[in-house]
């Protein structure tokens, strides 16, 4: 405790209580946890439907899969702190709040849903075309395709593509965080940054990166798991 008195004298009087460390790594935990939820659920059905929908999908559908590429690409394209100011009358709407962790779902999910999307979409595209083939040959129809050829033989690779979501994520929590959405972003602007703290700055530095490493620590080695 007196190593971290002396190199962290304003971490100690921050570690617990309403916007303490604790608090923030909580918060940040929470963001992710739900948008990677959330978000999942939305991008992998995105991503499959813009797998089926190809020219040279199961179910090819070219006007569907041009307006849904359009989108995916849209709002992939907008910069998460504007997205943030695009979309505060809708976080109002739906949570009655502008600020803290459950206001900043919203567009966490709205930015994380469709990068996740194409990710699947690349993922699932790996899978070996003879594969599939031979699934229709045997008379499979499109759904049981994706179940039981798509997310198994590609399993491996949507793990990778996940992780890489989670970790981004993990960094735009920090981002809606340094904009009131609480958390470790919260923390290292807002009581670090503007304070001139610079030892909670690190403080919250190292807790996202143990959480990156972590994530991807357990990602690589599902990933390992389920290569075949």
């Amino acid at each position: 405790m007196s190593l971290i008195e002396k190199f962290f004298p304003n971490v100690v009087p921050l570690w617990s209580g309403p916007d303490g460390v604790v608090d923030a790594i909580n918060q940040t935990l929470y963001m992710t946890f739900w948008t990677t939820l959330i978000a999942g659920l939305i991008g992998l059905v995105l991503g499959i439907a813009l797998l089926l929908t190809d020219e040279k999908g199961l179910l090819a559908n070219g006007p569907f899969y041009s307006v849904l590429d359009k989108l995916v690409n849209v709002f992939r394209s907008i910069p998460f702190i504007i997205l943030l100011a695009v979309l505060n009358g809708v976080t109002h709407w739906i949570v009655h709040t502008g600020i803290g962790p459950t206001a900043a779902l919203v567009p966490l999910i709205a930015g994380a849903a469709p990068f996740y999307a194409r990710q699947v979409q690349n993922a699932l595209l790996t899978v070996d075309p003879g594969v599939v083939e031979a699934a229709q040959a045997m008379g499979l129809s499109p759904m049981a395709i994706v179940f039981r050829v798509y997310l198994r033989e590609g399993l491996s690779e949507l793990i990778r593509v996940s992780v890489l979501t989670i970790i981004s994520i993990i960094g735009l929590t920090a981002m809606a965080g340094a904009i009131g959405g609480g958390g470790l972003g919260n923390l290292a602007i807002n009581t670090g940054y503007l304070r001139y703290q610079n030892d909670v700055i690190w403080v919250s530095l190292i807790f996202i990166m143990i959480l990156v490493f972590a994530v991807q620590f357990i990602g690589d080695f599902l990933a390992r798991k389920t290569q075949h």
